[in-house]
């Protein structure tokens, strides 16, 4: 095994882009991917689709893609036990632990595409009901999936909610992603047990957050990305001004009852 240290940048880090750049062949058209997954029946009777989320808590896609998610679940938890598992990927595994401006870091990254690509976030965000907020820093994000991987060992449910508070906290609120005051802020919303303590010693989910990376992100090329089942995949930023419906979980026609119909619209 690898010596495990800081995440350095994987083969596949060059491919990464905070948000995506399709051509003018994906405006006002509408797209399918449909996934069928087979689901296990648990103690309570129900069909338990289990759902493996690769996820940076800078990327501005995955929490949009978190917000669908969310309701698709909603509306299908009657028929429905969902085991939902987050996983680390990093954007920009270089990023300064201190963090840079926000506005500054983009304007470099993308030049004069950033306030196109600003504007556009702050359309899509208001369709989930949020209000996008560019102000603040961006950083390095180790010690947030070192959280996350920490919440997860208290319950999928607080690492579900931490997750949330990540995203909303960055996003909406101008909060670094970094600053250990704003993590531990969001452990205590989310009923993390700990979470100072385990911060505190940089050590602490390094050696987790790393295999994490191995198993479940080394192949990834963009995020989000969801496996359903250990099997079935659908990856990824949404296309260039296209307007994507709540992610639906329908039963599938034709199909024996063991299975689920998973379908992401885009308009």
């Amino acid at each position: 095994m690898r010596t495990l240290t800081r995440p350095s940048p994987p083969r596949w880090a060059s491919l990464l882009r905070a948000a995506p750049d399709h051509s003018r062949h994906f405006q006002n058209i509408c797209r399918s991917v449909k996934i069928m997954a087979e689901s296990a029946s648990n103690n309570a009777g129900k069909k338990l689709i289990r759902i493996d989320i690769s996820s940076d808590t800078v990327c501005p896609w995955c929490c949009v893609g978190k917000k669908n998610l969310d309701k698709a679940l909603a509306t299908a938890k009657d028929q429905f036990d969902f085991e939902i598992k987050w996983h680390p990927f990093f954007l920009n595994p270089s990023a300064p632990k201190e963090g840079v401006n926000k506005k500054e870091y983009y304007l470099q990254k993308f030049g004069s595409r950033s306030e196109s690509m600003e504007a556009r976030m702050r359309e899509v965000f208001r369709g989930i009901g949020l209000e996008y907020n560019m102000s603040g820093l961006t950083g390095n994000t180790l010690d947030s999936h070192r959280l996350i991987y920490n919440a997860g060992t208290q319950g999928l449910e607080k690492q579900h909610k931490l997750v949330e508070e990540l995203f909303i906290g960055y996003f909406t609120q101008g909060r670094y992603i970094g600053d250990r005051e704003f993590l531990v802020e969001a452990a205590a919303k989310a009923g993390v047990d700990g979470a100072a303590e385990f911060l505190d010693n940089p050590n602490n989910g390094l050696q987790e957050v790393n295999e994490e990376l191995e198993q479940y992100s080394s192949d990834v090329s963009g995020v989000p990305h969801f496996v359903i089942n250990g099997k079935h995949r659908l990856s990824g930023g949404q296309p260039r001004r296209c307007s994507c419906e709540p992610l639906r979980l329908l039963p599938a026609e034709n199909r024996r009852n063991e299975n689920v119909m998973l379908v992401l619209t885009y308009k």
